[in-house]
């Protein structure tokens, strides 16, 4: 059965690192060397494997750029394996390569299976691969927004199915209280919008325009300021064609085509061309004397008529100033006057119907803040059931973690409403106005009592620095047994603790490293001795670490490195004699454990 595993990392021109491979192994690995050795490049490498910001300093001096390369053991039905799979990735025999580019002018390219993506796939798939635990994290549960996603993430359904409904109903609250809040607040401006509207419609409503009366009164216009012209010219065209009867030896282009067309009717049987000539004749004839006849007809219809010019001018002059109000846009004219219209008429409409809606969406609003209300407080039930569960197991763990009498509760409350917040903000929880957020109404604290009769307290105030390392190693050693993820990496999780302390911390680490491969960054001795492989980042004499320096050691070279750290001294009998027996112990611890 293939597990998830780092198998490998390569690390190339990172801070003082020029070129080294860190090869791991599931179980427990501990990295260890001198300070400044480079021990959390190895922390800073893989935090740019899984996505992490990017940072022209992290390159070594005079490299164009530092390469970081990890190579993951993934089941092909792994939920990492097949988004990778999505992206375009290949597995390479079972594993899944990454690499993380960084230029010396800041620029960032990262690859999955040897396919081109975003960084934030990294930081997708690390999510479902690698949890990473450095000084900064013991900070970051420090603050309530961590500690309560600790506990929904230690809760599991029990709180994930609950928050997904209060989270899809908060969004919907937000979306109508906005809506709500827009239509409210610019009344007055729609009142205005309104009318304007009604003015404009009405305006246009009695004026009665229909399509392309504007072109038609234009025309007329034209027509009757102009009688007398067409009418005498339409006379000249009427006698040139037809004549005088009046003048008996007048000539007229009718006339004188009939008399052409009857020549050559004389003769028409002896040619067919001529045929042809005279038919055309006849018909010019006919052509002649219709357009004649019309003539007289259009001569006769023309009539001055003043009054009637005037309206016309008066209806053009009433078009025209409804054009210049609403006929701007890509129509031009009165088209653009009767669209205006129409889309005004929905506007209307609209604005009308907003007192409807402004009603509507206030019932809407009550009933999601109902909805609300009911959704926050079975989460609060949710998590104060699984705080309880949560604060025994962290206790239980801190038992093991040589702090036999500390207690931990895990708090959670709701934040009281003030003055200062706004109304949308409020719900009413057991008779008590508190305010909600998208993540429930909830706040959630961490609190220590070290020793008996010591108050509880929060961990920011009440645990040192010891205390507080082995309060997030408890915590995520909880979290293994409930929602583990494949590989761990601990950046001097154990800094303020020593002695037995030290001790314990080795020995829940390799707990930890039963159910997941974990790696672990230490100065201690104590925790090193229980690790399953031990790798020691070392320097070469002109302050750089080769491929060749980050080395396994065991055996003998494993005692000089625990000698050293114990003493600062490889070959002092004491320290050898003090790591032969840390190393009995964890044996001992190991096999009791079946390990």
């Amino acid at each position: 059965m293939v597990v998830s595993v780092l198998e490998e990392m390569r690390i190339k021109s990172l801070g003082v690192i020029d070129d080294a491979v860190v090869e791991l192994s599931s179980g427990f690995t501990a990295v260890t060397g001198e300070t400044g050795a480079g021990k959390t490049m190895v922390v800073t490498s893989l935090g740019l494997l899984l996505g992490g910001r990017a940072d022209a300093g992290y390159v070594r001096v005079g490299a164009p750029s530092a390469v970081v390369e990890g190579r993951m053991a993934l089941p092909p039905d792994a939920p990492a394996a097949r988004r990778a799979q999505e992206a375009g990735a290949e597995l390479d025999e079972g594993a899944l390569l990454l690499s993380r580019t960084v230029s010396a002018e800041g620029r960032s390219r990262a690859h999955v299976g040897g396919r081109s993506v975003p960084n934030g796939l990294l930081a997708e798939l690390g999510e479902e691969l690698v949890a990473v635990h450095g000084q900064t994290d013991q900070q970051g549960l420090l603050r309530p927004a961590r500690q309560r996603e600790a506990l929904d993430r230690y809760a599991g359904e029990g709180v994930s199915v609950p928050l997904a409904a209060y989270q899809d109903t908060y969004q919907r609250l937000r979306v109508t209280a906005g809506e709500l809040a827009t239509l409210t607040t610019r009344a007055r401006e729609r009142a205005q919008e309104a009318d304007l509207l009604r003015f404009g419609l009405d305006e246009i409503a009695a004026a009665e325009p229909r399509a392309g009366e504007d072109a038609e009164l234009a025309a007329e216009a034209e027509r009757l300021g102009h009688v007398e012209a067409l009418a005498s010219a339409a006379a000249q065209a009427h006698g040139a064609l037809a004549g005088d009867p009046a003048d008996q030896e007048d000539v007229d282009a009718v006339t004188l085509v009939g008399g052409a067309g009857r020549a050559l009717e004389a003769v028409r049987s002896h040619d067919r061309a001529l045929a042809e000539l005279a038919d055309r004749l006849n018909e010019v004839g006919i052509l002649l004397a219709d357009a004649a006849g019309e003539l007289a007809g259009y001569a006769d219809g023309l009539e001055a008529d003043p009054l009637r010019l005037a309206v016309v001018e008066e209806r053009r002059a009433l078009l025209a100033g409804l054009v210049r109000k609403y006929g701007e846009g890509p129509e031009a004219g009165l088209d653009a006057v009767l669209a205006w219209a129409e889309q005004g008429a929905v506007r209307l409409t609209e604005l009308e119907g907003d007192d409807d809606r402004i009603g509507e969406l206030a019932a809407e609003r009550d009933r999601l803040r109902a909805e609300l209300t009911e959704l926050a407080l079975a989460l609060s039930e949710a998590r104060t059931d699984a705080a309880k569960r949560f604060a025994d197991a962290v206790t239980e763990e801190l038992t093991q973690l040589a702090m036999p009498h500390a207690r931990v509760q895990v708090a959670v409350r709701q934040t009281e409403g003030t003055e200062s917040d706004e109304a949308d903000d409020l719900v009413e929880l057991q008779g008590r106005h508190v305010r909600f957020g998208p993540h429930g109404a909830d706040e959630v604290e961490l609190l220590l009592a070290p020793h008996p009769g010591a108050p509880p307290r929060p961990i920011a105030k009440g645990a040192s620095g010891g205390e507080l390392s082995r309060v997030m190693l408890a915590v995520e050693v909880v979290f293994a047994d409930a929602a583990p993820v494949p590989t761990y990496l601990f950046d001097e999780v154990d800094a303020g603790v020593g002695g037995k302390a030290a001790v314990e911390v080795g020995r829940r680490l390799a707990k930890l490293a039963d159910v997941a491969q974990v790696v672990v960054v230490t100065h201690l001795p104590q925790v090193a001795a229980f690790a399953d492989r031990h790798l020691v980042v070392e320097k070469t004499n002109d302050g750089t670490v080769t491929s060749s320096g980050v080395r396994l050691v065991h055996g003998e070279g494993r005692v000089r490195e625990l000698s050293r750290m114990l003493a600062g001294q490889e070959d002092s009998e004491l320290a050898r004699a003090h790591a032969e027996e840390l190393l009995a112990t964890a044996a001992a611890r190991l096999r009791e454990r079946g390990r």
